[in-house]
């Protein structure tokens, strides 16, 4: 069992992933931006983030950038989420292991948390 972070404005995903992904049997924590996504991964020391590229406050690609130069926070796996096609969003957003495209299949999501909390060097997009 991992405990995974999931970091969404969209009330309805993080709910959704949360249901999904504790169905799997892992524990899921919610954080609605990436500075409360932050907090969160000081608080709950998670093994996975998955981390919407568009939010208020501070965006995906914010958090992302603060995670990989926090030593502490730079070795947790993040799986990137958006609409937006993945070339755009790789090239703002670096660091993320994977990246999951709105709207997803729960195989998909199911597929790439196992993926990459198995430490597959490419886990499927």
């Amino acid at each position: 069992m991992a405990k995974i972070l999931v970091v969404d404005d969209e009330f309805g995903i993080g709910e959704l992933l949360r249901e999904v992904l504790s169905d799997d049997h892992h524990q899921v924590v919610l954080a609605t931006n990436g500075r409360q996504g932050l907090q969160m991964i000081a608080k709950e020391q998670p093994d996975l983030v998955f981390l919407d590229f568009m939010m208020p406050v501070l965006n995906g690609p914010g958090m992302l950038k603060a995670m990989m130069e926090d030593p502490a926070m730079a070795q947790i796996p993040v799986i990137m989420m958006s609409s937006l096609p993945k070339v755009s969003v790789d090239e703002r957003a670096h660091g993320h292991v994977a990246f999951v495209h709105k709207p997803f299949q729960i195989e998909t999501i199911m597929d790439i948390a196992a993926a990459v909390l198995a430490g597959r060097k490419n886990p499927p997009d």
